[in-house]
């Protein structure tokens, strides 16, 4: 019988069969790396880089917590993400495994939605001028 183990000292070849099949199944990026060396960054079937680490994928190594937020740097600056630890059986944080969130992606579409109604509210009309347009002007 084989076995598969994840460590701290996992490397990205040891990451990418798990994360293949997590982009696999919800056709996202995947990122992943141990706590001790770069990981791998999988989209669309392909390996992207296996040299990989990212500020969030380091910060849930760090605090060992589940992590969803939009990255201020890196690679996926902008986009949202969702990264949780890899864990040991005594609760330790080994790696980290990251996807773009898509519910996330979902939020930004709602806000795309409202995107009227709140520039009514900012502006009081909707579309809000130009810069260097006067209130009024047509487009």
């Amino acid at each position: 019988m084989g076995a598969y183990i994840i460590s701290a000292d996992s490397k990205a070849a040891d990451l990418k069969p798990v994360a293949m099949a997590i982009n696999a199944i919800i056709k996202m990026p995947v990122t992943a790396r141990s706590k001790n060396h770069k990981g791998i960054y999988i989209e669309n079937g392909k390996v992207i880089d296996e040299d990989y680490s990212g500020p969030v994928l380091e910060e849930v190594l760090r605090i060992n917590e589940t992590i969803n937020k939009i990255p201020k740097e890196g690679g996926f600056k902008g986009v949202p993400v969702i990264v949780a630890p890899i864990r040991n059986e005594e609760g330790e944080a080994v790696g980290a495994l990251g996807i773009v969130d898509f519910t996330g992606v979902f939020d930004l579409a709602t806000l795309m939605e409202h995107q009227s109604e709140i520039i009514k509210q900012v502006c009081g009309k909707d579309p809000c001028p130009l810069p260097g347009e006067s209130i009024g002007a047509k487009r």
